[in-house]
């Protein structure tokens, strides 16, 4: 239903890694590439990919994406979109993706833009309240999954408040794009570890 992304292909193609969270009317066409979800029973987002473009993606692997079950150093690259704002703990999620990721590899990450998506009238996500989550290990009533009908973003950012979360952990961005080049309602930030 989208197109691809070109910058995508410039820093993914030929490599092995994965996607956590893909879907069928938004997909990379990265060969090779295994998609990651918490289920592979339906739910609101297979629902809304059913809907929009009458198939749903295979997932390949049933894990948390914030608990992945490979080796240290062991894939390129992990790839999301639309994904990191649904984790109570993104610090926790981006140090997981960094931990499966080679020296050299990547973490591409695209993230909607509060004021490009319906998260428009809320407040931006601190990093000091992402720092607070993070140290409190995730509490039982933290949930990745949707909730009820509809689902929720944890986090709110900008792409100026998701450097500033980049830099307060001393991630290393090789690139960043305002808009993103897939939908356009979000922003591009690569990270190499």
């Amino acid at each position: 239903m989208f197109g691809d992304s070109a910058v995508a292909h410039r820093f993914l193609d030929g490599l092995v890694g994965i996607e956590v969270g893909g879907s069928a009317h938004n997909p990379f066409h990265i060969a090779g590439c295994l998609n990651v979800d918490f289920t592979d029973q339906p739910t609101v987002f297979t629902s809304e990919q059913m809907r929009l473009c009458g198939e749903a993606t295979r997932v390949d692997v049933v894990s948390q994406g914030h608990d992945l079950p490979f080796p240290d150093a062991s894939l390129d690259y992990v790839l999301s979109s639309h994904v990191l704002e649904h984790f109570y703990d993104p610090i926790g999620a981006l140090r997981e993706w960094l931990r499966v990721v080679r020296p050299g590899g990547y973490v591409f990450m695209i993230v909607p833009h509060r004021d490009r998506t319906f998260d428009r009238e809320r407040s931006l996500t601190c990093v000091e309240e992402l720092q607070a989550r993070h140290a409190l290990r995730r509490p039982a009533d933290a949930s990745d999954e949707p909730a009820g009908e509809g689902y929720s973003h944890h986090s709110v950012w900008t792409t100026h408040t998701f450097l500033e979360l980049c830099a307060a952990l001393d991630l290393r961005v090789v690139r960043v794009d305002d808009v993103d080049d897939k939908v356009g309602n979000g922003f591009t930030v690569v990270v190499q570890r």
